[in-house]
């Protein structure tokens, strides 16, 4: 495993307004895009942060600019063995876990004629699997620490459906499925799972759409509440509200926090 050696705190980590003071927090898919900016985030409020990539190299690039509050471990979200060899150096280094953001994701576009089954399989695997696994296999490490909070990056499309992205929808549906399951099963633990539900942000994954696709995006966020596309930080300061003991009395809770995309049907841009 790859691990970022300690490096200079920046000013806003070093006056750590104290939100997250002493939690251990994990985020996968922390490379880039909404991951990237909770494990900012996290560490500025005062968490030790495992950044968490299955792109080593952008991992570890996060985690050298964070500083000491941050080391990175490589981890596919698929494979359970990396999951248990995360999870067993996270509780050798840090004494176990308290928050775990549940953020790596991927997607596929373009209908149900166009995708592959291999298509198909990936989505679920990485957007459910991966989060499934990653829970279960933390449970000790929320155990060691007495209790904690599981955040599921899930999506608008976890709460609507939308024409031509049949796999994507039923993965963050699932996502929201889980959440609120394994709030009820997991309460009397102590450990807290919510998700978090973005709508239209300016991530890697959303800059991939060309052509008609970006014209659809754009078109849909002139028409909300809020016209423009979200930022990665504003989904961070959602997840830092479920990482600290603020949400000490939610659980099972859904939050969507996309500019008022789905409130209700669209209207024409004045």
């Amino acid at each position: 495993m790859l691990h970022a050696q300690p490096g200079n705190e920046t000013m806003s980590e070093a006056a750590a307004p104290g939100r997250l003071q002493d939690k251990i927090a994990l985020v996968t898919g922390a490379g880039s895009g909404i991951g990237e900016a909770c494990a900012r985030a996290f560490a500025a409020h005062g968490a030790q942060v495992i950044v968490s990539d299955v792109r080593a190299e952008a991992g570890l690039a996060v985690a050298q600019d964070i500083g000491e509050r941050a080391i990175f471990i490589a981890l596919d979200v698929c494979d359970p063995e990396a999951w248990d060899a995360a999870v067993a150096e996270i509780t050798q280094r840090f004494g176990g876990l308290d928050v775990l953001v549940n953020n790596a994701g991927t997607g596929t576009g373009g209908g149900i004629e166009r995708e592959t089954l291999a298509d198909h399989h990936r989505v679920l695997d990485v957007n459910v699997t991966g989060v499934w696994s990653g829970i279960r296999q933390a449970l000790p490490a929320f155990a060691a620490r007495g209790g904690g909070s599981v955040i599921n990056i899930s999506s608008i499309d976890g709460l609507v459906g939308v024409e031509g992205l049949s796999t994507y929808v039923a993965s963050k549906f699932a996502v929201t499925g889980l959440t609120r399951s394994l709030a009820l099963e997991l309460g009397a633990r102590n450990i807290r799972v919510n998700s978090i539900h973005p709508g239209i942000i300016e991530t890697p994954m959303v800059a991939k759409n060309t052509g008609k696709s970006m014209e659809r995006l754009r078109k849909a966020v002139a028409r909300q509440p809020i016209p423009r596309m979200g930022r990665p930080e504003e989904i961070a300061q959602a997840a830092v509200f479920f990482a600290s003991d603020e949400s000490s009395y939610c659980t099972g809770a859904s939050l969507v926090v996309d500019g008022g995309h789905i409130a209700g049907p669209y209207r024409d841009p004045m």
